[in-house]
């Protein structure tokens, strides 16, 4: 919540800005104007805030400070996996990836039918889980990499990655994974976990926009989109130094609160799930049969437009949104919700609340109060 009262449910597009996170991006913004690659003081001062970062970041997710790769946020991240990926195998011309990832992942497998490229998509069932069966029976001998998020954006159902990883091992296929939504909200060990690639966002996590990483496996020589010296040669550029070193900043203080956070939020969220069901009998949560994230509440009130209800919900301070901030436009179903067998007017009555740090019990009930305030025309015209 604002200084203006508004009740922010909206973290699984943005995050508000942790205060150390702003801290650290003050401070270089101000102090750190050297190029890292500068050998003189100002540069070494730079590359010291962007090394600090590194480290603050890989130990959120339990990976090394050499698998890093800073990018300009998530987005970048999945392609320069998918894209490393087949570059580096160029006889291999196969995807795998599950029919609930993310836009930016769903539109490049489509955009790479053009080159000839291939993606069998896994299905997933009426609560959003992923059979692992399913993987292993998409796999080809020319499969250059299995591509699935470890929570669904939309729905916050947790996918089953350490079975897929054990697949992908077995097989010899690269995993990539995108854990924009899990880091910073579940545990995550990276170098436990069997995962090759994973994709990171800053700005999911407290942190500012604009700011990604992708951590490689040690092992994993995967080329660059974009060529230079820049991240050990895998991702060229001048580092944004103080988009990093917000990105650090929001890691660190992760760290040390991921599992209190995950315990509070999970009991205000299913809080909020009993109060929907027992005032809004015609309420339905999406995926509520699956391990989700602890914060994230997809639910459709019986076909009721989620634009509509959105839209009416922000004239009395309310921030939610109806799925991905990515998608092209709000008058598409949602490819999850139609992935889960839902009709299309089922998925476009869906609407994501999706909580955060910030939320305390009282946003809980006065979301509750505006939600009855918001629906009661529709629902009295249904009397």
């Amino acid at each position: 919540m604002n200084d203006r009262g508004v009740l922010y449910f909206d973290h699984n597009a943005a995050t508000p800005v942790a205060p150390e996170a702003v801290a650290a991006m003050i401070a270089a913004l101000g102090q750190c104007y050297g190029n890292p690659s500068s050998v003189h003081t100002l540069g070494q001062a730079a590359k010291s805030v962007v090394t600090r970062a590194r480290g603050e970041v890989a130990l959120l997710v339990g990976a090394s400070q050499s698998e890093i790769v800073f990018t300009s946020g998530a987005t970048e991240a999945n392609h320069l996996a998918v894209l490393g990926a087949l570059a580096m195998q160029p006889h291999k011309r196969h995807l795998v990836m599950s029919a609930v990832e993310h836009p930016s992942l769903i539109s490049l497998a489509r955009q790479l039918r053009q080159r000839d490229i291939a993606t069998s998509w896994i299905p997933v069932d009426a609560a959003g889980r992923i059979d692992t069966d399913q993987v292993l029976r998409a796999l080809r001998p020319d499969t250059a990499l299995i591509s699935v998020m470890w929570a669904n954006n939309e729905t916050g159902v947790i996918s089953p990655v350490a079975d897929i990883a054990a697949v992908a091992r077995s097989s010899r296929v690269p995993f990539h994974c995108d854990a924009t939504q899990a880091a910073g909200r579940v545990p995550i060990d990276f170098a436990g976990s069997g995962i090759d690639l994973l994709s990171l966002s800053a700005h999911k996590l407290h942190g500012p926009k604009g700011v990604g990483a992708l951590c490689v496996r040690k092992g994993i020589g995967l080329p660059p989109l974009i060529n230079g010296h820049q991240e050990r040669g895998r991702r060229g550029g001048t580092e944004n130094v103080p988009g990093i070193a917000g990105f650090g900043a929001a890691a660190r203080v992760a760290s040390g609160r991921v599992m209190a956070d995950a315990s509070r939020i999970e009991s205000l969220r299913d809080a909020l799930e009993a109060a929907l069901r027992q005032r809004f009998s015609e309420a339905t949560i999406n995926g509520c049969g699956a391990n989700r994230l602890p914060n994230t509440t997809n639910v459709r009130f019986a076909t009721l437009d989620a634009e509509m209800v959105l839209s009416r919900l922000n004239r009395v301070g309310v921030c939610a949104s109806s799925g991905s901030a990515c998608t092209a436009t709000a008058t598409e179903p949602s490819h999850v919700l139609l992935a889960m067998g839902q009709t299309r007017e089922q998925a476009l009555a869906a609407v994501r609340l999706s909580l955060g740090r910030t939320t305390i019990p009282t946003h809980i009930d006065r979301l509750l109060d505006a939600l009855t305030e918001v629906l009661r025309p529709a629902r009295e015209r249904a009397a």
